[in-house]
């Protein structure tokens, strides 16, 4: 394993055990809503602080772009960081949960990790060198038709995004693949496209810390990832297009006519 990934794993463990620790006492925990329907905790928090920590301890000049720490500015390497990507599930109890932590080099993705503490699930990546799962290669599905296909997705919840739009892309899709699912994740949905469980996914309006692991592990297990509208950088516009290469194909004809955010 990169050393670089391996010390982002042992940050990744060191905010798990403190999430699962968290959970028996989750109707105790402070909570504080940064927007409409985005929450923090003192678990979030706690979880970001180790990470950090860990990070900075093993490479104390490299940047840092974290959720609840914002930015930190260092050499050409940046680590970006989603201490506990779906909070809302974990305030709920809804096992749907992870830590995300990626790192990317003057911009491009170099490393990636996405951490189910509750299922001890470990999907990683290293630029060029393939995606695992707790070890194991994971690829991308061979679904090819799209009828045949899973997708995930995401409701749109900050203030600026667009229920319309949204409602849009579902139509394109809903009745001509096998189902849709929105578990509330997105770093999760992507590793699932990466190992195959869903076949493909796209959501509007997330941030770096979001999908920058994900995007990383769904490229180096055989797929796509790209701006929803664009096929450009989705870290660059928070709208997001993953899946296998067919089924990507499949989705991008779907939404080529969709008014694109702003349009």
């Amino acid at each position: 394993m990169h050393p670089m990934l391996n010390t982002a794993v042992k940050a990744a463990r060191r905010a798990g055990t403190v999430i699962v620790r968290a959970l028996p006492d989750i109707d105790r925990l402070r909570v504080e809503t940064k927007s409409r329907h985005d929450f923090v905790t003192e678990v979030d928090r706690r979880a970001e602080e180790l990470i950090i920590e860990t990070l900075k301890g093993a490479y104390p000049d490299h940047g840092i772009l974290a959720e609840e720490s914002g930015t930190v500015v260092g050499n050409e390497w940046e680590w970006v960081i989603d201490p506990l990507d779906g909070t809302t599930n974990f305030l709920h109890g809804f096992p749907q949960f992870a830590v995300s932590i990626a790192l990317r080099r003057r911009g491009r993705l170099e490393q990636a990790v996405v951490f189910d503490p509750l299922r001890d699930e470990l999907f990683t990546a290293t630029r060029g060198e393939g995606a695992q799962l707790n070890d194991r290669r994971i690829r991308v599905s061979r679904v090819a038709d799209f009828d045949g296909a899973l997708l995930g997705t995401g409701f749109p919840f900050r203030e600026s995004d667009s229920v319309a739009q949204w409602v849009q892309l579902f139509e394109r899709v809903a009745c001509r693949t096998s189902g849709v699912r929105r578990a509330g994740s997105a770093a999760l949905d992507l590793a699932y496209v990466a190992c195959g469980r869903l076949d493909g996914f796209w959501e509007t309006g997330l941030k770096p810390w979001d999908m920058a692991a994900g995007a990383l592990l769904v490229r180096e297990a055989g797929g796509l990832a790209s701006d929803l509208f664009t096929e450009g950088d989705p870290l660059d516009s928070g709208n997001i297009l993953a899946a296998n290469p067919r089924v990507y194909g499949h989705m991008r004809a779907a939404f080529e006519d969709v008014v694109r955010p702003g349009g």
